[in-house]
C-alpha cells in the first residue's frame, strides 16, 4: 500500500526538542492542518464540526531515514531501561507513523492559492511544525473512552517541574501574546531534557517554540527562563 499525505500540521513548535511527547500535555499548544489537493473540500469535512477531538495519523518525517529499532528506551522508564518497539510510542517504527488525539477548536475557510479550503484549527498538539498528516478520523468517546484501562509502564501522571521566569527574560517574555507564555510554561513544566543524559545544573538549553528561541536551565528542580531570542 502506498500511501500520501493529505495535508501538513503548521504548529507552534519550530523543532522536535521541547515538543510533548504526548497529545494533551500542553492543552495551550496550537496547530493547523492545511489540505493538499484534491482533498481541500468541503465535502470531506461534512459532519466533523460536531466533534470535540480528532485522531491524526501523522509521519514521523524527521526521523523517517534512520530505520526502526526492535527495541527502544522511552523516557518514562529514564531512558536507560528497553523495551520492545510495540510497546512504546517511538518515533523510530518500522511504518514511521504516529497516533496523535487533539481537540478540534473550528473549522475555518481561509483564502489559500486562491482557492476557500476548510482549515482544521487543533490544540493539544505533540506534533513538529510541518508534520505530514495522512488520515483524520473523529473521537468516539462512548467507544474509545476507557477509564479502567491499563497503562503498563507509563499508568502514572507525567511530573511536571515549576517554572519560573527570571528577571532577564521577563521583559520580552511578557511582550508575548497570552497564549504563547501559556505555551512556554506548559512545554517547560514538561522537564523536555533528554531522560538518559546526566542533568548537568550548569548547562542551557535552548528551544523554538512560538516563533522565539526560548533558553532556559535547571537548578534546584525548577527551570529557569534565563532569555527569550528571535526564531
Amino acid at each position: 500500500m502506498e500511501i500520501e499525505p493529505i495535508g501538513f500540521l503548521r504548529t507552534c513548535f519550530g523543532e522536535k526538542f521541547a515538543v510533548p511527547r504526548q497529545p494533551g500535555l500542553c492543552p495551550s499548544a496550537w496547530g493547523t492542518l492545511e489540505f493538499l489537493a484534491p482533498y481541500r473540500s468541503a465535502e470531506a469535512v461534512r459532519g466533523l464540526e460536531g466533534f470535540s477531538h480528532v485522531w491524526l495519523i501523522f509521519g514521523f518525517h524527521q526521523t523517517e531515514g534512520e530505520g526502526w529499532h526492535p527495541t527502544v528506551r522511552p523516557p518514562r522508564l529514564g531512558g536507560n531501561e528497553r523495551v520492545g518497539v510495540f510497546a512504546s510510542r517511538s518515533t523510530f517504527r518500522p511504518n514511521g507513523l504516529g497516533l496523535s488525539l487533539v481537540k478540534l477548536d473550528r473549522i475555518a475557510w481561509d483564502m489559500v492559492d486562491g482557492m476557500d479550503p476548510p482549515i482544521l484549527h487543533v490544540s493539544g498538539v505533540d506534533l513538529v511544525d510541518g508534520t505530514p498528516v495522512y488520515d483524520v478520523k473523529p473521537y468516539l468517546p462512548f467507544i474509545e473512552a476507557l477509564p479502567d484501562a491499563g497503562g503498563g509502564y507509563a499508568s502514572e501522571p507525567i511530573t511536571r517541574v515549576e517554572v519560573v521566569v527570571q528577571e532577564t527574560a521577563r521583559e520580552d517574555f511578557g511582550k508575548m501574546p497570552k497564549r504563547a507564555r501559556r505555551v512556554i510554561m506548559e512545554a517547560l513544566s514538561l522537564d523536555p531534557r533528554p531522560a538518559a543524559s546526566p542533568k548537568d545544573e550548569s548547562k542551557m538549553y535552548g528551544a523554538l517554540l512560538c516563533d522565539r528561541n526560548v533558553i532556559f536551565r535547571h537548578s534546584e528542580g525548577i527551570c529557569q527562563i534565563i532569555g527569550i531570542g528571535g526564531p
